[in-house]
């Protein structure tokens, strides 16, 4: 039974992050089908027909808090983003799983949400340290990571077995307590910036 942290809903300006629910399902049905996202090699998107059990799978999970991402102009679930790899102990969390529809990428919801997830994490949860993950070869998980302010700390070479069947290494950051504050500046700059 998970004891730390509680689910909660966060909202923001462009999203809202909810726990997960089977509700949610149709939505993120749609939302993965928007740009075939469950065919990217580097990744582990759910295809619309494993959504379901996707959805039950986080939720089962005493090491995973998993929300949908719910875009505050619709209403309407357009991702999921997940608290895992909990470690209730050390005070440390990875946020991680996380995925959008084609249609909101590239644009303020992802800085949103982890400005809203980090906050949680630092002044809500008190963590020491939050952690992200992702594939080497996934460079504009990369990119985003490295916009948050995150840290690259290393690669795990060899790191474990994609669902393709090839052997993925893993870029591993990390945003400290103390580096918190300049990259809870710089996400907020990031959101009042101007865009393109």
């Amino acid at each position: 039974m998970r004891i730390w942290p509680d689910p909660v809903t966060l909202t923001g300006t462009h999203a809202t992050l909810a726990p997960l629910s089977q509700a949610h399902c149709t939505d993120l049905q749609k939302a993965t089908a928007d740009g075939d996202l469950h065919k990217l090699w580097y990744t582990a998107v759910p295809s619309p027909e494993a959504m379901e059990a996707e959805i039950d799978r986080r939720m089962s999970l005493d090491t995973m808090l998993p929300f949908a991402i719910l875009s505050t102009q619709t209403g309407r679930a357009v991702g999921m983003t997940t608290y895992m790899n909990i470690d209730a102990v050390n005070r440390r969390v990875e946020i991680g799983s996380t995925w959008y529809r084609r249609a909101v990428q590239r644009g303020p919801l992802n800085t949103d949400c982890k400005l809203l997830m980090l906050t949680h994490a630092f002044e809500a949860l008190d963590c020491i340290a939050v952690e992200f993950r992702t594939h080497y070869l996934n460079h504009a998980s990369r990119r985003a990571i490295e916009r948050l302010g995150a840290k690259l700390d290393g690669i795990l070479r060899a790191h474990s077995i994609t669902p393709s069947g090839t052997i993925r290494d893993t870029a591993v950051y990390t945003v400290t307590a103390p580096e918190w504050p300049a990259v809870r500046e710089n996400l907020k700059w990031q959101q009042s910036k101007p865009r393109d």
